[in-house]
């Protein structure tokens, strides 16, 4: 089975700190440490899976096209650095407006992610910067990590000092 770091999009890989909905190519800002801490990740062996809420598409303040911009510029500069992102999950509804089974903290998207990609819930973790992101981690039995809203990411060895084997 393939082992995984799921990352909460917003406040985790980029600085949303600008505006609360990063939707605009020229909003997005990474992180420090992002492209070093991924590198790391992937030549760990593992697969790099982002898993974000993209409520402010429900509440029609914008696009899925305008969301899929933002993350095709984040994956164009990934490339740049040979980080390959195995997939992009992103859950469009607000639970002030519809219910649904992929908003976080509900694992429908982590699920997913280890149904397709064969992954060993055990051997991942998910960083996330809210408790909501914890909160589906345990909800997908994946062990969380919580870092404050636009903090360095953590190094593979902290990581690995929090996975259950």
């Amino acid at each position: 089975m393939e082992k995984a770091i799921f990352l909460d999009r917003d406040g985790v890989i980029n600085n949303p700190s600008s505006n609360y909905y990063v939707f605009r190519t020229s909003q997005f800002l990474l992180n420090p440490t992002v492209i070093q801490r991924l590198i790391e990740y992937q030549q760990a062996g593992y697969l790099l899976i982002i898993i974000s809420n993209q409520g402010g598409i429900s509440k029609g303040l914008y696009s899925k096209l305008e969301t899929d911009f933002v993350h095709q510029k984040m994956l164009e500069t990934f490339e740049q650095h040979s980080i390959l992102i195995s997939e992009i999950y992103y859950c469009p509804h607000h639970d002030s407006i519809e219910n649904c089974l992929c908003r976080k903290p509900q694992p429908l998207m982590l699920q997913k992610a280890l149904a397709r990609f064969n992954i060993s819930a055990q051997k991942s973790i998910l960083i996330g910067d809210s408790i909501r992101d914890i909160e589906a981690a345990k909800n997908a039995n994946i062990t969380g990590f919580l870092i404050k809203k636009n903090a360095p990411l953590p190094n593979l060895p902290q990581i690995l000092s929090r996975i259950r084997t």
